[in-house]
């Protein structure tokens, strides 16, 4: 277990996050706020990185539009983006860190970023969803 994976441990508990599951041999976290839509965000320390990744929904088909608009709703999101897996069915929100130099309010600022998404594209999502 490295210092890294205790810091970001502090760091989460300092911003009052429900830590879920926590495996410090593959030092990975599970993070939940559901209030803020937020449910199995995973924070892995893969050093030099801090890898988040937040499974957001399942695209039941290749609609190009759909692509279109994640790709461009990108452009808007201040840390992190949206990628699909390997399938290509699955978005996800995914977000990378140095974490030789990470410091709190970083963690925090990718976090809210999550949220903010959450919040502000939501209903978007849901219809996504639906295509």
């Amino acid at each position: 277990m490295s210092t890294h994976f205790n810091t970001i441990k502090e760091y989460l508990l300092d911003l009052d996050y429900n830590i879920t599951l926590e495996d410090a041999n593959d030092e990975v976290f599970i993070i939940d706020d559901e209030e803020s839509g937020i449910k199995n965000f995973v924070i892995g320390c893969a050093d030099p990185l801090v890898i988040m990744e937040q499974f957001i929904v399942n695209l039941p088909s290749q609609n190009i539009a759909v692509l279109k608009q994640l790709l461009q709703k990108n452009r808007e999101i201040i840390h992190g983006a949206f990628v699909l897996d390997e399938t290509g069915t699955k978005v996800i929100f995914r977000n990378t860190l140095e974490v030789e130099n990470l410091d709190k309010n970083e963690l925090e600022a990718s976090i809210n970023s999550l949220q903010l998404l959450l919040s502000e594209y939501l209903n978007q999502l849901i219809q996504f969803s639906k295509m």
